[in-house]
């Protein structure tokens, strides 16, 4: 899969998010990356060897003030992991798409036993 046919799967990701979603998302970039950086895994704990196809990285809004004029948060899409985990087309648009869903939702303040628990209720864990 290209990058440019990667990409157009995480704008559809993010273009199949709520509206009122789209709506309260501030001051966040959504990022395709091939793979996670040294300094990203360590900032979020991942030990070598583990699979992340994603991360959120930045203050959720729960946890923003008035004040808040801090650089964007970043949301990370990985590729790699992803195309090495699935390879049938369906499956690969399902975890971009998860994925996606599953970042923003961190950004909203949701914490990972909380994603977790959704992702099974929809019947979206991957």
């Amino acid at each position: 899969m290209t990058d440019q046919e990667f990409e157009k799967l995480v704008a559809a990701g993010i273009d199949a998010l709520p509206a009122h979603v789209h709506e309260k998302m501030h001051n966040v970039a959504i990022i395709v990356a091939d793979r996670m950086s040294d300094e990203d895994r360590a900032l979020g704990g991942y030990r070598d060897g583990e699979v992340v196809f994603g991360l959120y990285v930045g203050v959720p809004l729960t946890e923003r003030g008035l004040e808040y004029t801090e650089l964007p948060d970043r949301i990370y899409i990985y590729k790699e992991p992803i195309l090495a985990a699935y390879s049938d087309p369906k499956d690969i648009t399902a975890c971009v798409a998860n994925t996606v869903w599953h970042e923003v939702a961190h950004h909203f303040g949701f914490g990972e036993e909380w994603v977790e628990r959704e992702e099974l209720r929809r019947g979206k864990m991957l």
